[in-house]
């Protein structure tokens, strides 16, 4: 084994969007992770196998090291966006994947790929490690996100996340809330785009006075003492973001008679939402058909 190296998933907790603009952000790292080993072999070929979190490969193709062309690959469009990555990646640094240095690359993530945790920002971090490059640069010269999911990736403690200059600060950050057992993350049983999503969001006009108000509610989340102050923040976080996007909290569209909170997260319309409610809470989104719930402790 020639190279092994891990990066943690990612939740962004508050600021969805706005963090492109320059808001204060927290993100924080998930116990859910994706692995990358490589391992060298006398060839001029690089065998690419990605497993599952049930232990599966779900993604296969070879690669000719000669120009970084893919063969044999179980789906054309990962493919190239997997070849679009390493290529990058080989500009930033060119001694990356020389003709001698073909083998076998194994990924496995630990959680689905369909849970919106970083199956793509884990897997940048995990080959910029590799290639020894900036994984901020990886990520930019294919993707046009924040770079927080990069943070996460990263880092083993929550974050505060903001952009400056079209840099990166990024501050650690402590966030325990006492009222954790009354937190609850569910899955909404599907996959948001986020890039599409980011792209029309970029487009939009945003308010210096809108991105100081969300970076307030950051401080406000991290520091509130009890449910019903952090509720209240979910409720001025949903309300302030529907207007700027013009759509309506998922709240309001899914769980009107929920006794709690409900807050979005990353792209809305997909992915994981938080609860914050009722101990019980969960029967509640069982019984809505929402299997996939996790608590707030084993998330994270």
């Amino acid at each position: 084994m020639d190279f092994k190296t891990t990066s943690s998933g990612k939740i962004l907790m508050t600021s969805e969007y706005v963090v492109l603009k320059g808001a204060l952000a927290l993100a924080i790292p998930t116990r859910f992770k994706q692995s990358l080993i490589f391992i060298k072999k006398k060839s001029n070929k690089l065998i690419w196998k990605s497993y599952d979190s049930k232990n599966k490969i779900w993604f296969n193709c070879e690669f000719n090291l000669s120009n970084l062309h893919f063969t044999n690959s179980s789906n054309s469009k990962k493919g190239k966006v997997l070849q679009s990555i390493l290529l990058s990646a080989k500009k930033m640094n060119s001694s990356f994947l020389s003709s001698d240095s073909g083998g076998i690359v194994k990924t496995k993530l630990d959680f689905p790929n369909d849970w919106g945790l970083g199956s793509s920002s884990t897997l940048i971090n995990n080959i910029a490690n590799w290639a020894k490059i900036d994984p901020y640069k990886l990520l930019w010269s294919n993707y046009k996100g924040s770079g927080y999911d990069i943070a996460c990736a990263k880092s083993k403690t929550p974050l505060l996340y903001k952009l400056e200059n079209s840099l990166p600060i990024i501050q650690e950050t402590s966030f325990k809330p006492v009222f954790s057992d009354n937190l609850f993350f569910i899955h909404l049983n599907k996959k948001q785009e986020t890039n599409n999503q980011i792209k029309i969001f970029n487009a939009k006009k945003i308010s210096s006075n809108v991105i100081l108000a969300f970076s307030q509610l950051t401080k406000k989340f991290i520091s509130s003492n009890n449910l019903i102050e952090f509720q209240s923040c979910i409720k001025k976080h949903e309300l302030l973001l529907s207007k700027e996007l013009k759509t309506k909290p998922i709240k309001e569209i899914l769980f009107k008679d929920y006794k709690g909170e409900i807050k979005s997260l990353g792209a809305w319309g997909g992915d994981f939402i938080l609860a914050a409610g009722p101990i019980d809470s969960p029967s509640y989104f069982t019984k809505k058909g929402f299997k996939t719930i996790i608590h707030f402790k084993k998330m994270f």
